[in-house]
C-alpha cells in the first residue's frame, strides 16, 4: 500500500470544505424529512477527483466535525444529525465516495469516460446510497410502509441525482484533462485500460 501523502490530506481537508459549504445549498421538501441538497454532488466530485483513500477521508473528516457538534451539515451539528431521519443517507456517502474512487482510479480515459464517470457517479453517489438512507428514514419516523419511505426517501430525489451526476462526469472528465489523480496521490496511479492492461492515466 502507497503511503499516505500530506498533499492528499490537504486535498482531503480542502474537499471537506467543499461538502460542507455544499450543504448549505439544500430545498426542504414539505412532504419529508429528506432535504434536497448538493452534498451528494460534492460527494461524487470528491470521490472521482481525491480517488478512494482520501474521497473516503473528506467524508470521514466532515462526519468527524459533525459529531463533534460543529455545524457543518447544513448549519447544524452534533450525534443528533448522525442519528436522525437523514443519518443513513450520511453514513453511506463514504462507502459511496470510496467506490467512486476505486473505479474511478481505474478508469481508462477514453471517448466514453463521460459516460462511464455518469454510470459510476449514479450507480455509487445515489443508488448505492438508497437503501441504507430509506431504511433508516423509516426505521427513524416509525413508518409503516415501504411506498412511504420510498416517496419520502428515494423518488422525488432520482432526477436530481441523475442531474447531478452529469455534472459531476462533465466536471471531472474536463479536470481529469489537467489534473488526474496520480496527482492527488503525490506519484504516478496505474488506470486499467480496455485491454485489462494497467496504464499510466495521461
Amino acid at each position: 500500500m502507497k503511503p499516505w501523502t500530506t498533499r492528499g490530506v490537504i486535498f482531503s481537508a480542502l474537499f471537506a470544505g467543499v461538502i460542507i459549504t455544499m450543504s448549505y445549498l439544500k430545498i426542504s421538501l414539505p412532504f419529508s424529512a429528506v432535504p434536497i441538497t448538493m452534498q451528494t454532488l460534492a460527494v461524487m466530485l470528491t470521490g472521482c477527483i481525491l480517488g478512494p483513500r482520501y474521497g473516503t477521508l473528506a467524508v470521514l473528516i466532515v462526519i468527524g466535525l459533525t459529531a463533534a457538534g460543529f455545524p457543518v451539515m447544513g448549519g447544524n451539528g452534533g450525534l443528533a444529525v448522525l442519528s436522525g431521519p437523514t443519518a443513513g443517507y450520511i453514513w453511506s456517502w463514504p462507502v459511496a465516495a470510496g467506490l467512486i474512487g476505486w473505479f474511478g482510479v481505474r478508469m481508462a480515459q477514453n471517448k466514453y469516460t463521460f459516460l462511464k464517470l455518469l454510470a459510476v457517479n449514479f450507480i455509487f453517489g445515489a443508488l448505492l446510497v438508497y437503501p441504507g438512507g430509506v431504511w433508516w428514514l423509516a426505521h427513524s419516523m416509525e413508518m409503516d410502509s415501504l411506498s412511504k419511505a420510498l416517496t419520502a426517501g428515494m423518488w422525488p430525489f432520482i432526477p436530481g441525482d441523475l442531474i447531478k451526476a452529469v455534472l459531476s462526469a462533465g466536471v471531472v472528465a474536463s479536470v481529469w484533462r489537467v489534473y488526474p489523480v496520480s496527482r492527488v496521490l503525490g506519484g504516478d496511479s496505474g488506470v486499467w485500460d480496455d485491454g485489462g492492461k494497467v496504464t499510466a492515466r495521461h
